[in-house]
């Protein structure tokens, strides 16, 4: 029997798989993908057609004070900046099973305002 935490995790993954099979980074439209975990976020740009990850960045790297939420604004301005010298202008977003509210929704809000467009 599971206990509520790995419930919690395979329920994630569930709805990760689902998404998955949907979502597929090209060259032309690489995949923005975010994990979390219970102190940081990260988010990378991938091309899954060559397997490489062309930007990555995570709130560790992220300077400065501030709220959770912010500091995952800042993450996805952060990552926008990377993204745009690399000549990556547009993205598919990859929620990684994680509902879109809060710290995904920021850090999407903030790769929107750096200049991704998805």
């Amino acid at each position: 029997m599971k206990n509520a935490s790995q419930q919690k995790q395979a329920k994630r993954t569930r709805r990760h798989a689902r998404i998955r099979s949907q979502v597929v980074g090209t060259s032309e439209r690489p995949r923005l993908c975010v994990f979390k975990s219970n102190k940081y976020i990260s988010a990378q740009i991938i091309n899954d057609d060559l397997g490489v990850t062309l930007a990555a960045a995570s709130t560790l790297s992220v300077k400065g004070k501030g709220t959770e939420l912010e500091k995952a604004r800042a993450l996805g301005a952060t990552l926008a900046v990377d993204a745009l010298k690399k000549n990556i202008t547009k993205v598919v977003f990859d929620r990684g099973g994680y509902l879109y509210t809060g710290k995904v929704e920021a850090l999407a809000t903030g790769a929107r305002e750096g200049g991704l467009s998805f």
